[in-house]
C-alpha cells in the first residue's frame, strides 16, 4: 500500500470515530414549529441505556418532546447502540443546541425552528417540477418552438416572463451531485437526505423504511389545513419526484410500499404512469409483490379512475377525487406520441398530454374553497436526457413550458395562486451551434460553430408550437459533457429513445454497436465510469422561478431546504386545525 492510501486509511479510520453519536436531525437543520420528525441518536458502539444523556439548550429531552423514546442496544447485529423518538417536534421558535454525552464524549448539532407565517399570501400554490430542466433545456425549448431572425427569439416561452428568479443549490447530505429523490425531499420536507431517500435522514438502519422520517409537505397539509392536494407526473407515479410528496424511505426503489404512502395521505388528484404497482400481483402486467388492488382501494375511497385521454377528459368535471393512471410505467415523451407516431406508443395510443392532466387536475382542485397545492412533474426532460437523446428531452420540455402557461391563465382568475418553476437538479447538456448536412466531410465537419452555425431550419407549419420534424437538415448541435462509450450519430433517433450503450459479459458498459453502422457515426470514449449506462446529473445549480403572491421571497442564492419554507410561508402552513 503506497503512502497516500495508507493516509486516505488513516483519515477515514479517524472520521468514522471521531464522534460518539450521530444526532438526527443534523446540524444546521431549519425545521418549521410543531413540524414532525422522528428524532435519533446512533452510539458508534454498545453501550447500555442510562450511559447517555441528551439535554435540548440545556433541559433534558423529555421535557421538550413531552415523549421517552425507546434504547435499541444492538441496533440491526451491528454491535451498537441507538436511541429512537419517533413523530416528535419542537413547541417554540427559536435556535436549539441538542447536546448527546456518552461515556465522557459530547456531541453537539445546531437547530434553528421558524415559526409558520401568520397570515396567507396564497390560497393556492402550484410546483413545476422540470426533472433535469437546465439552462440548455430552456434555450433549445425556445428555438424549437419560436424560431429565430434576425438574432432574436421569434417569441418567449411562458417561463421566460417570471418576475422573480433565484439559483438553487442542490447537494444532499453524503454527496455534492444528487438525484431526484433526495432533491425533491429537500423542497417537499425543508429537510436535507441523501442520494435515492425521500422524507428521511440516512441513517445506518438496514431496513430502508426504518430511518428517521421528516414530515412531508403532503403530510404537513393534511395534518394543519383543509387544502386539498394533487399530484402530476408523466412519470410513474411512485417515481421519485411525485413520491417525494408524501413518501418516507431510503430507497426510492420502494415502488410497492410507495403507493402506500400515496394511499394513506390520498391526495385528491393523481395523474400519471405506474398502474403496474397499483395492480394486484394476480393482474397481468402487475409489479405488486401482494394482491393488494390499490385501484380498487382508491376506488371504495370515492376517486374516479381515468386511463386515458377521454376518459380524464369525462371524469375531470364529475368528481373531486380523480385517480388517473396511464400507463404501466412511465408515459410516452411528445416526441413520439405527437410527432413520430412510432411502435413506442401502441400498447398505449391515447396518453393525455401533461398540459391535460394540469388542466384536469386544476379543474378538480379548484373545487376547493380552501385552495390546494398542485405539483406538476415534466419527467420525461430527464428520462430523455440521461441516455443523451436531447430531442426528445427539448420536446418535452416545450409541453412543459405549454403546462405552465395553462397556470398562469389559470392564476389570471385566481391571483391568490402563486407558481413556482424549477427543477430538482441539472444535466451537463449544453448547445454549441447547428449541424447542416449540406456541409462537405465527415458528421463531424458538418458541426458548425461561431459564424459557421448560423441558424437551424426547424418548421411548425401547423403551428401547434412543436417542430413538425426534428430531422432536418440544419439541425441543433447539442452535446452533453458526461458520457458512457458511445456511438454519436449527430442525428435525432426516430425508431424509439436513444441507448447509448449496453452491458457486455464482464458487467461493464460499452458502447452499443446498434448505432455503429448509421453513416457517419463517431466513436466516443466514455468520461464516466464503466458501470454506469447513461449520462450523470451535474452539481450545476438550478434556476428556480416564482410569479404571484409569494414568490418575492425567490432571490439571489437559495438551498433547496428553503424553497420549502417559501410554499408554507405563502399558505400559512403550520397551525394545528383548530
Amino acid at each position: 500500500m503506497n503512502n497516500y492510501l495508507i493516509k486516505t486509511a488513516v483519515f477515514l479510520a479517524a472520521s468514522v470515530y471521531m464522534n460518539a453519536s450521530t444526532i438526527y436531525p443534523i446540524d444546521k437543520a431549519q425545521m418549521l414549529k410543531e413540524g414532525r420528525f422522528d428524532f435519533k441518536v446512533e452510539f458508534d458502539k454498545q453501550i447500555k441505556s442510562g450511559e447517555f444523556k441528551i439535554f435540548i439548550n440545556g433541559k433534558d429531552y423529555k421535557d421538550v418532546f413531552k415523549k421517552s423514546g425507546e434504547f435499541i442496544e444492538n441496533e440491526d447485529g451491528l454491535n451498537a447502540s441507538s436511541f429512537v423518538i419517533k413523530d416528535v417536534f419542537i413547541p417554540k421558535e427559536g435556535n436549539y443546541k441538542v447536546e448527546v454525552t456518552a461515556e465522557g464524549k459530547k456531541d453537539v448539532v445546531n437547530w434553528h425552528v421558524y415559526a409558520p407565517a401568520s397570515k396567507p399570501k396564497a390560497k393556492n400554490v402550484i410546483l413545476f417540477i422540470g426533472d433535469g430542466l437546465s439552462v440548455a433545456h430552456r434555450t433549445g425549448a425556445r428555438i424549437f418552438s419560436k424560431g429565430f431572425s434576425e438574432g432574436k427569439a421569434n417569441g418567449r416561452l411562458s417561463i421566460d416572463d417570471f418576475p422573480y428568479m433565484a439559483f438553487i443549490g442542490t447537494s444532499g447530505t453524503d454527496s455534492i451531485a444528487t438525484d431526484s429523490a433526495n432533491s425533491m425531499s429537500a423542497y417537499m420536507t425543508g429537510h436535507k437526505s441523501g442520494v435515492n431517500a425521500m422524507g428521511v435522514y440516512v441513517s445506518r438502519a438496514k431496513d430502508s423504511l426504518n430511518h428517521p422520517k421528516q414530515e412531508t409537505l403532503g403530510e404537513l397539509i393534511r395534518r394543519t389545513s383543509d387544502k386539498s392536494i394533487g399530484i402530476v407526473s408523466d412519470a410513474e407515479l411512485e417515481d421519485a419526484t411525485p413520491a417525494a410528496v408524501v413518501s418516507h424511505t431510503r430507497r426510492r426503489a420502494d415502488k410497492n410500499e410507495i403507493v402506500g404512502m400515496l394511499y394513506n395521505v390520498r391526495p385528491e388528484v393523481l395523474l400519471g404512469g405506474g398502474s403496474a404497482y397499483f395492480l394486484p400481483k394476480s393482474t397481468l402486467g402487475s409489479k405488486r409483490k401482494d394482491d393488494t388492488d390499490y385501484i380498487e382501494k382508491f376506488k371504495q375511497s370515492g376517486y374516479v379512475l381515468a386511463t386515458d385521454a377521454a376518459s380524464l377528459k369525462s371524469a375531470k368535471s364529475k368528481t373531486d377525487k380523480l385517480l388517473g393512471l396511464f400507463h404501466l410505467g412511465n408515459m410516452d415523451g411528445v416526441l413520439d406520441r405527437r410527432i413520430l407516431k412510432n411502435d413506442v406508443t401502441k400498447k398505449f395510443p391515447n396518453q393525455p398530454d401533461l398540459t391535460e392532466m394540469t388542466s384536469a387536475a386544476l379543474e378538480v382542485l379548484s373545487k376547493n374553497k380552501d385552495g390546494f397545492f398542485l405539483m406538476v412533474e415534466a419527467a420525461l426532460i430527464d428520462k430523455a436526457s440521461h441516455p443523451l437523446d436531447w430531442e426528445r428531452a427539448f420536446y418535452d420540455t416545450i409541453m412543459f413550458d405549454k403546462s405552465v402557461a395553462l397556470a398562469k391563465e389559470f392564476a389570471k382568475t385566481h391571483p391568490d395562486t402563486l407558481i413556482i418553476v424549477t427543477g430538482d437538479h441539472t444535466h451537463g447538456i449544453s448547445i454549441i451551434g447547428t449541424v447542416d448536412d449540406s456541409k462537405q466531410g465527415d458528421m463531424r465537419e458538418k458541426v458548425g460553430v461561431y459564424a459557421d452555425a448560423g441558424f437551424t431550419n426547424y418548421q411548425d407549419k401547423n403551428a401547434d408550437g412543436y417542430p413538425d420534424s426534428p430531422n432536418v437538415s440544419r439541425r441543433l448541435a447539442v452535446f452533453f459533457n458526461n458520457f458512457p462509450d458511445y456511438y454519436e450519430t449527430f442525428k435525432p433517433k426516430l425508431d424509439a429513445q436513444f441507448v447509448p450503450a449496453v452491458q457486455n459479459e464482464k458487467g461493464e458498459y460499452i458502447a452499443n454497436e446498434a448505432y455503429k453502422g448509421v453513416e457517419g457515426a463517431v466513436f466516443r470514449v466514455g468520461n464516466i465510469p464503466r458501470n454506469t449506462d447513461t449520462g450523470v446529473h451535474s452539481v450545476d445549480d438550478m434556476i428556480v422561478q416564482a410569479y404571484g403572491p409569494g414568490a418575492e421571497a425567490i432571490k439571489g442564492y437559495m438551498d433547496n431546504t428553503e424553497l420549502f419554507k417559501v410554499i408554507v410561508d405563502a399558505m400559512a402552513l403550520g397551525k394545528s386545525k383548530k
